[in-house]
């Protein structure tokens, strides 16, 4: 089925709908990664972006319930230069056309993804709208001028849970929020780590990941009050990941502020963000992101490099924590930005990056170690 991409800057790519008809619209982002489009799709981080796979053939492998990132797909559309309809994989359970039109999701193939690419890391990340109904180039580049900006919108607010929940059985174990009044919570209290997790759209391997580590995890709404979070008496407080802009978020920015210097606090890629600004330092939008599984990061404290895998369109301004000589942990080594920030007397670091992988590189799984044993220290 014929589809056009239109770009709010007036480029266009004719495409085909191997999902059906539809229409779509969000930030047009592109993903470097050969593998893992499943775990992509269902990554909150993802949520309002068209995300365009760089690698050709998407779909040889099928989908299977073992990927998931979340507890649906995230992502707007889906865009690929060749959809593969017939999976090899003795995990699959479907294909992934099929996967997206149960969860509505328009995906398109035969588009120039490389050219597509190309445009974005010229001009940028940009508003975007596909359609198999609307082929008029005019037409769709005005609706792509409509779509709500990245900047200035509080995405958090759509991906994050709404009750709180432990792991356990692979899956979340939701308890009563009322339940949050007390340490009494805690089902291996002295066992395992206490971590309460703040869900600006988490992970679920991140949650695998702590739990790996010694943690017991205790994921909760991104709008939980401080004072709620303190009565729980966590041994630490993992800050996730999550789509969009860090600065409209207000409400999590003034509570990891009033937490920090209490217990450890460990932060991934948006949860980053977030506690650079609540360090005092200042965020900004990249030019088209980092989006794939094969970015090199320099750990400024070994001298190693690590291949990290990556998924975010902002980032904390590198000069913006001068008040913290010592925040300045890990660089990107492909444009020198910041990559880590850790702070001793706060007892706190966050990377950019996703040490949990899923999909990409394990280099950087050493951190959920590094976590607990800074959470043993903080109680010794």
């Amino acid at each position: 089925m014929k589809a056009l991409l239109a770009l709010e800057d007036g480029r266009t790519f004719p495409c085909r709908s191997f999902t059906g008809s539809g229409e779509a619209g969000g930030e047009a982002v592109f993903n470097t990664s050969m593998t893992g489009y499943q775990e992509i799709l269902t990554d909150p981080s993802y949520y309002g972006q068209m995300v365009t796979m760089t690698y050709p053939l998407i779909g040889n492998y099928g989908i299977s319930p073992e990927d998931v990132e979340s507890n649906r797909i995230q992502v707007a559309a889906f865009i690929v230069k060749e959809y593969q309809d017939f999976p090899s994989n003795f995990r699959s359970r479907g294909t992934l056309a099929d996967y997206l039109i149960k969860s509505h999701i328009l995906g398109v193939e035969d588009l120039d993804t490389r050219a597509l690419t190309r445009h974005i890391r010229k001009s940028g990340a940009m508003r975007a709208v596909i359609s198999t109904s609307d082929l008029n180039p005019d037409s769709l580049v005005a609706k792509a001028r409509q779509v709500p900006s990245m900047t200035g919108s509080d995405l958090v607010q759509y991906v994050t849970t709404k009750k709180p929940y432990f792991w356990k059985y692979n899956q979340p174990d939701y308890v009563p929020a009322d339940s949050l009044s007390n340490a009494f919570v805690w089902r291996h209290r002295g066992k395992k780590h206490s971590v309460v997790a703040l869900d600006f759209g988490i992970k679920y391997n991140i949650i695998r990941s702590l739990e790996r580590a010694g943690c017991e995890v205790l994921t909760v709404p991104a709008k939980t009050p401080p004072d709620v979070i303190k009565a729980l008496q966590p041994d630490g407080i993992f800050l996730s990941n999550g789509p969009g802009d860090p600065e409209p978020l207000t409400y999590a920015v003034d509570t990891i502020r009033q937490l920090l210097g209490s217990v450890p606090v460990f932060g991934i890629c948006l949860g980053m963000q977030l506690l650079g600004l609540a360090m005092g330092g200042k965020t900004h939008k990249i030019k088209f992101g980092h989006r794939g599984a094969n970015q090199p990061v320099k750990n400024l404290a070994t001298g190693k490099v690590e291949i990290t895998s990556q998924n975010h369109g902002f980032a904390v301004d590198l000069n913006s924590l001068k008040d913290h000589s010592s925040a300045l942990s890990h660089i990107n080594l492909n444009e020198d930005s910041l990559e880590g920030i850790q702070d001793d007397s706060l007892k706190a670091f966050a990377v950019q990056y996703h040490p949990e992988a899923s999909p990409g590189p394990h280099d950087a799984a050493y951190l959920f170690t590094q976590f607990a044993k800074v959470m043993t220290h903080a109680k010794a």
